[in-house]
């Protein structure tokens, strides 16, 4: 009598085998999603305090629209960004100038005089925290190079009683 062993373990393989290549699959997709369409992020920190909270928020980092459309960045908008000083880490600011505007170094005068302006090269984009006096941003570092930029923080999503969709409304002097 001829034993089933080899065939049931052949089918064993091969059903083990299709699964993890399904695993496979699953990871490679999640990943390239996470990197190129949009993803959930933690931020947390005081520096864009009253907008995020310092114990970490949940928010949405839309990265595609930014990836397929790198010129519509408008001023006022949320973003994420690599810091230029610690490159592992992503940070969250807000767009406050963009290439060609000129702009007050530090209106607060906590960190430069505030008769001190800056325009802002091509390429290159001024962010800044929401709270001043605990952020450090292009007050620290200058101008920040566009291609540092992640993505645009959609919305707040935890806490879910602070759920919030952001936008670019914004209001700034133009001369």
């Amino acid at each position: 009598m001829r034993s089933k062993w080899p065939h049931n373990a052949e089918y064993a393989v091969k059903k083990f085998s299709l699964g993890a290549l399904h695993v496979v699959n699953f990871v490679f997709a999640f990943h390239l999603f996470k990197e190129f369409v949009g993803s959930p992020s933690l931020m947390a920190g005081p520096s864009m305090l009253p907008t995020l909270g310092t114990q970490g928020e949940l928010v949405i980092e839309s990265i595609l629209p930014h990836r397929l459309f790198p010129n519509r960045l408008a001023r006022g908008e949320l973003i994420t960004l690599r810091s230029p000083i610690n490159p592992s880490r992503v940070i969250c600011k807000r767009v406050i100038g963009l290439p060609g505007d000129v702009i007050c170094v530090d209106p607060s005068g906590l960190k430069a005089p505030s008769t001190e302006h800056v325009v802002i090269p091509k390429g290159h984009i001024w962010i800044a925290g929401d709270n001043s006096a605990c952020s450090t941003d292009s007050r620290d570092y200058g101008p920040v190079s566009m291609a540092l930029m992640r993505g645009k923080v959609a919305a707040r999503i935890y806490p879910f009683h602070r759920f919030k969709i952001f936008s670019s409304n914004s209001t700034f002097i133009d001369v």
